[in-house]
């Protein structure tokens, strides 16, 4: 969907609303002999023609200018038809009908030529904006075209050395019979140092009238080339935008809506100025294209040159007296000298004056790297061939780097995560075996207890000890608490020498000692429970680091090598606000008229950016909400005062802005 193709279909729409009132039937004579000749090959050919030009599909609403020429020349338009009343009268009707279509469908083309030759052209400018804004671009630039200005310059040398040599040889050998021999005679080393002398003055001559350039840097040269050609382009673009804003505002401009209940405008009429209208915008577009390339004027002389070509056109029907029957084979001619000549004319021109203004070529731009490149390549092939083995070695063992990544710190993480959240008991972090605290326990508890038995004096202060003592020594035990052996140790400790060799002393160290040790592990115990618990954390955050370098390595290729959707979108959507910005800068700066409307050239400009607008919000928007959207960009494109156009991209801004972030 374009401006172009909605453009298209409302005025195919208009076409199709022509109401031909002479067909109402009179009598029944009338009838028949209507029936009769409406069944003729000629009208069924240009009904045919007709339904032909009004198929306009969405892929391809307007049809090509080779299909064009060939449904104009598949009818003979201007055959002498008979001056009765009555069918005749329709089938010149249909062949107006036919080549208003046809008008319609080279308006579309048009359109689209101008459309597609204007908005390239900002690319063109912003480049020659680069240029000026850097010193080192405008270095860059210098270089880039030095072999190009050499060129130039030694052919100009060599050209007007080679006519002043011919001058003088011919001004020299032309006068007597003894100058011939003498010239004859003349040595070949001779004339060729004459030929260097004359090549000599021919370049003290041309740096002399070029004493600016001796003046000036290189690298000022360049701006100064840059902002000529720059300002051409500027020029260019405005005078193809005015005359594209001539085309939008003028051209087929039948009146109406276009909607099913307007009665007030030229085509519901029942007087034939419609095909007034479709005359003038033929003549319309024939002046645009012949006056768009005329850099030399400026956009007003370019919209009075182009009223007053059409006003003053020979071949319009108002300027000339000839008989209507003949006026839509003169419509149909200009059109195919517009498709067949003009078009092709004003594009070749086009592409010469952009490929004589615009950013260098790709040849002109990169035959440095390129030159670069082509003398280090025997260099390169020859590291290459030398380091071929050490090459083979890299590239296996970053093949077996990123294949041990992803096998341990993807796949080994991901299976332990699994067969935690599964309770796999062979999965389960553990700091210490499983019965080591209780065999420990059990050991204590023995040794206290046998302690208690065999010392029961110094364990509890008694001659024996009962099974209820010693139940109630192993709960403690269990507990932690190893009284008896303390007071034991304790009594020792006074005399630790006695205690050594005579008591308990070591004995009761050394239950300590296993005391110690189940201390330990019970600590031990609580920091494993800690741990199991928290089993799946541990698990996830060893598989993050492997997952972030992941994650990060495939956007990183996504945006270098495809499948950049979304970063397309994220491109498209930053596209739209700059071109927002670009129709808000042209509705500021307008100068508007006295009617409050937009000026042909703004109004150009104006399409243009809603031409790339639409281009670029189809992606981004949803179906149901693109429908909205190119309403209000319709109310955004459409003449209606350039306060309305305002609120129009107010209301852009605000209600699509969830898509154009």
């Amino acid at each position: 969907m374009s401006v172009v193709a909605d453009q298209v279909r409302r005025l195919d729409a208009q076409l199709d609303r022509i109401p031909f009132t002479h067909l109402e039937p009179h009598d029944d004579d009338f009838t028949s002999q209507a029936s009769t000749r409406l069944d003729s090959p000629r009208v069924k050919d240009l009904l045919r023609v007709i339904k032909t030009l009004s198929t306009t599909s969405a892929a391809q609403p307007v049809l090509p200018a080779w299909r064009l020429q060939e449904l104009l020349a598949q009818v003979n338009l201007g055959v002498t038809i008979s001056q009765d009343f009555g069918p005749n009268q329709y089938e010149a009707d249909l062949e107006w009908l036919l080549v208003s279509k046809a008008t319609v469908h080279t308006y579309g083309i048009i359109m689209d030529t101008l459309l597609d030759q204007i908005i390239p052209l900002s690319d063109h400018i912003w480049y020659w904006d680069d240029v000026l804004s850097s010193r080192s671009y405008s270095t860059l630039y210098m270089v880039q075209t030095s072999p190009w200005r050499f060129w130039a310059w030694s052919l100009d040398i060599y050209t007007d050395s080679k006519d002043r040599f011919r001058r003088r040889s011919s001004g020299a050998g032309g006068i007597t019979q003894q100058g011939i021999k003498e010239q004859v005679t003349t040595s070949i080393s001779e004339r060729w140092r004459q030929f260097y002398g004359i090549v000599r003055e021919s370049i003290r001559e041309k740096s002399l009238t070029n004493v600016q350039r001796r003046i000036m840097s290189p690298a000022a040269i360049a701006r100064s080339e840059a902002r000529k050609k720059q300002a051409k382009l500027k020029k260019f673009r405005d005078i193809m935008s005015s005359g594209l804003g001539v085309l939008i505002d003028e051209g087929l401009a039948f009146g109406g809506n276009g909607s099913d209940d307007g009665k007030s405008d030229i085509i519901m009429s029942n007087n034939q100025e419609w095909k007034g209208v479709v005359e003038r915008s033929v003549a319309l577009m024939d002046m645009v294209l012949k006056d768009v390339l005329a850099l030399e004027s400026g956009v007003a002389e370019f919209e009075d040159k182009v009223f007053a070509g059409v006003e003053e056109d020979p071949e319009l029907s108002i300027q000339v007296e000839e008989d209507e029957s003949n006026r839509p084979a003169v419509v149909a001619r200009r059109l195919h000298a517009l498709l067949a000549t003009h078009l092709p004319g004003h594009l070749e021109a086009t592409e010469l004056l952009v490929a004589e203004h615009g950013r260098p070529s790709r040849l002109v731009r990169y035959w440095l790297p390129a030159t670069a490149l082509l003398l280090s390549s025997t260099t390169i092939l020859r590291i290459v061939v030398n380091r071929q083995q050490e090459i083979i070695e890299w590239i296996r063992d970053f093949g077996t780097t990123v294949r041990d990544f992803w096998f341990n710190w993807i796949v080994e993480p991901s299976r332990k995560v699994v067969a935690t959240i599964r309770h796999d008991s062979n999965s389960e972090i553990a700091i210490m075996s499983r019965d080591s605290l209780q065999a420990d326990r059990d050991s204590l508890e023995r040794m206290v207890v046998d302690f208690a038995v065999d010392k029961p004096m110094a364990a509890t202060g008694a001659s024996s000890v009962s099974e209820s003592q010693i139940a109630e020594i192993r709960a403690k035990v269990r507990e932690g608490d190893v009284t008896p052996i303390l007071r034991a140790y304790e009594k020792d400790l006074r005399n630790p020498l006695t205690g050594a060799v005579r008591g308990d002393l070591v004995r009761t160290l050394l239950i300590q000692v296993q005391k110690t040790k189940v201390d330990v592990e019970v600590a031990m115990a609580g920091i494993d429970a800690l741990l199991k618990s928290q089993e799946l954390v541990f698990g996830f955050v060893g598989l993050t680091p492997g997952i972030i370098v992941s994650i990060g390595m495939m956007q990183y290729l996504r945006r270098q090598f495809g499948g950049r959707k979304g970063f397309r979108d994220e491109r498209s959507a930053g596209k739209c606000v700059r071109v927002l910005r670009n129709i808000d800068r042209i509705l500021s700066e307008a100068t508007p008229s006295p009617n409050n409307l937009l000026s042909y050239k703004d109004h150009g400009l104006l399409v243009c950016e809603v031409h790339v607008l639409r281009r670029l919000v189809h992606p981004l928007v949803p179906a149901e909400i693109e429908k909205e959207f190119l309403e209000d960009l319709d109310d955004l494109a459409n003449l209606k005062g350039i306060q309305s156009q305002m609120r129009a991209l107010d209301r852009i801004r605000w209600a699509y802005a969830k898509w154009l972030k």
